[in-house]
Parts: structure tokens; sequence; C-alpha cells
């Protein structure tokens, strides 16, 4: 089988904006990581596992209210029960408060504006799935 990769988009509201500017919590971008892994895991093994730890964050850029961000991850390793992945969001679409308070344009090159890679496990009697290793 090959490894699942898995992308969500998804529209920050106003209520995501935690700092002045209606800047966003880059906890926001752990969050929509936290979401693909479990679809990652549920796609893998039937199960929706546990985030052990991220070793590696990196915040590229602001993400503020009303920006458009595409999460993406990918498992690159599997151990017996560890499941290492990789993860990347894009702003996609960018508000434009500048010119009113509802303009918002579709990016040309979308903006990495996180990464990060972490571990995931599933109990072995929690996969349902059984794979080759």
């Amino acid at each position: 089988m090959e490894l699942p990769k898995v992308h969500i988009r998804l529209r920050m509201s106003q209520a995501d904006a935690h700092y002045g500017g209606n800047l966003v919590d880059g906890a926001k971008m752990l969050q929509l990581f936290g979401d693909v892994a479990t679809e990652l895991l549920i796609r893998y093994d039937g199960d929706e596992g546990l985030f052990r730890a991220y070793d590696n964050v990196e915040f590229l850029a602001p993400v503020f209210a009303g920006d458009y961000i595409e999460a993406y991850g990918e498992i690159i390793e599997v151990g017996r029960t560890s499941r290492k992945m990789q993860f990347e969001a894009y702003k996609v679409i960018h508000s434009r408060p500048d010119i009113n308070d509802s303009a918002a344009e579709v990016l040309e090159k979308p903006i990495l504006v996180c990464k990060a890679s972490g571990t995931c496990v599933v109990p072995l009697n929690k996969q349902r799935y059984k794979h080759d290793m």
C-alpha cells in the first residue's frame, strides 16, 4: 500500500484572530496539522491514533483572519506502532482589509506559512489494517 497523503483547506475566521491586526495564533496551524494527522492514521490504520510529539515546527509567514490555508501532510516512515509525518501549510487566498472589509484575492503563488514534522502512534491492538513491512 502506498503511504497516504492528505490535505485540507480552511478559512481563518475572526474567532481565530488572537492578536492585534487580526493575526492568527500559530497554534492554529498545529491544530490543522493534528486534523491532517488524524485523517492519515484513519486511512492507514483504521484508527485515530495519538499524536506523540512534534520534533520540528517552523512558523514562516503571518496568517490573518480571512486568509485561506491549505494544510498538507504525509506519512514518511512507518514503524511497528509509530508513524513519522511531515506537514506544510500554505496561504492560498489572502484577505485584503486595505481595500475594504470583505476584499480578498487568490494568490498566484501560495505562501508557505508553517512546516513541521512529528510522530504519531497507533497501538498494535488498534491497528485494523495490516501492512507488509
